[in-house]
């Protein structure tokens, strides 16, 4: 039997990226009671993150935290633009090898904005 073909490795470079997003919460917290609302905002953000940047270790920003929790525990917000960047972890001894940052990003409505790859200069 013939050995497989290896595929080439993927570059650390693909590995760090930034991408901003639209996430609607309202579709995560309808039906949660009210006073497990904005936890369950934020497990739903980490969630998210996970799945569309691959990492298991997701760091909120305490800005995007307090966006979520401005309008009270009851009063998530419909919609957020969120920045997630997956960036190399450093720390020695670190589980994992990437982890990432998420941040809110201030727009006036995010109702239909794109998902958009951002360039870092």
């Amino acid at each position: 039997m013939a050995s497989k073909s290896q595929k080439p490795g993927r570059s650390a470079l693909a590995d760090v990226v930034t991408r901003e997003y639209t996430i609607h919460l309202h579709k995560r917290v309808f039906g949660v009671s009210f006073k497990k609302r904005a936890p369950k905002a934020v497990k739903e953000i980490k969630d998210f993150a996970r799945k569309a940047m691959g990492t298991e270790d997701v760091r909120i920003d305490p800005q995007l935290n307090k966006e979520v929790w401005k309008q009270g525990i009851k009063g998530v917000p419909y919609r957020l633009r969120i920045r997630i960047s997956r960036k190399r972890n450093d720390e020695e001894g670190a589980k994992h090898r990437l982890f990432s940052y998420v941040q809110a990003v201030n727009v006036k409505n995010p109702k239909g904005l794109i998902t958009t790859v951002v360039e870092d200069a």
